[in-house]
C-alpha cells in the first residue's frame, strides 16, 4: 500500500517520546503487559492535554501510529510527524487518505492510537465518535483502553499549561477487548452498538484507573 506510515519511523518516535517524557516528567506506567505483543491493536486514549499522545508513544511497549488532527502538522512539525509514522487526519470531512493509511497500519499488524473523543476535552470518554468502532470492526483489531492521568492538572480538569516539570503522570493500560458482537456485521446499526460497547468499556477502565492511582 502506498503512503503507508513508516513502522521504522514510529519506533524512532517511540524513542524520542521516551527521552522527552522521562526527561521532563515522571511517568508511572501500569498494565503495559496487557498489550498484545504482536498483531494489530487499537489504543483508545483519553485526551485532556497535548502531551497525552507523546506520553503514550513514549511509554507504549510497541511503536504507535496516532491519528492526529491536520492542524498539528504546521511548519517543521509536518515532515517531523510524518517521518515518525503519525497519520494526518482532516476532522472536518471523510478523510479517505487517512482512513486508508490507518487501516494499512492495522493490516500490517501495527498499533494505531486514537483519541476517540475526537479532540481535547474533559478526558473522560463521555463523548465518543464512531471512528474507533469503525477501525475496530474494519481492521479486526482488539482495543486496549489507555488512561492518562495527571497531564491536565488537578481533578482531571482541562488546562492549557504543561504539567509541572518532574511531576508524576500515570498511564494505565487496560485489558484488550473486541468491539464487535462476533457477527462480523459492519452496518450502521452494528457501528452504533459497537460504539456503545466501547464507551462502557472505556468509562469503566477510566474509573478503575482513577481508583488504582488515587487520581
Amino acid at each position: 500500500m502506498t503512503g503507508l506510515p513508516s513502522a521504522r519511523g514510529a519506533e524512532v518516535g517511540r524513542r524520542i517520546g521516551v527521552g522527552l517524557m522521562y526527561g521532563f516528567w515522571k511517568p508511572r506506567v501500569l498494565g503495559a503487559w496487557r498489550m498484545p505483543t504482536a498483531g494489530p491493536v487499537l489504543l483508545a486514549v483519553n485526551h485532556s492535554h497535548n502531551i497525552d499522545g507523546p506520553m503514550v508513544m513514549g511509554v507504549s511497549p510497541r511503536p504507535t501510529h496516532f491519528l492526529i488532527k491536520r492542524e498539528a502538522f504546521v511548519g517543521p512539525l509536518d515532515p517531523f510527524l510524518t517521518g515518525i509514522g503519525q497519520v494526518k487526519v482532516d476532522r472536518n470531512t471523510t478523510d479517505r487518505t487517512a482512513i486508508s493509511r490507518a487501516l494499512g497500519v492495522l493490516e500490517q499488524g501495527g498499533v494505531l492510537g486514537i483519541f476517540p473523543e475526537g479532540t481535547r476535552g474533559e478526558g473522560d470518554f463521555a463523548s465518543l465518535r464512531a471512528g474507533l468502532a469503525y477501525f475496530a470492526l474494519r481492521g479486526g483489531a482488539p482495543i486496549v483502553p489507555v488512561a492518562v492521568l495527571g497531564s491536565s492538572g488537578q481533578g482531571g480538569r482541562l488546562t492549557k499549561t504543561l504539567p509541572p516539570l518532574r511531576s508524576r503522570v500515570d498511564v494505565v493500560f487496560g485489558d484488550p477487548f473486541d468491539a464487535g458482537d462476533g457477527s462480523g456485521r459492519r452496518t450502521r446499526k452494528a457501528l452504533d452498538e459497537a460504539t456503545e460497547r466501547i464507551q462502557k468499556q472505556l468509562t469503566a477502565h477510566l474509573e478503575n484507573a482513577r481508583r488504582l492511582t488515587g487520581r
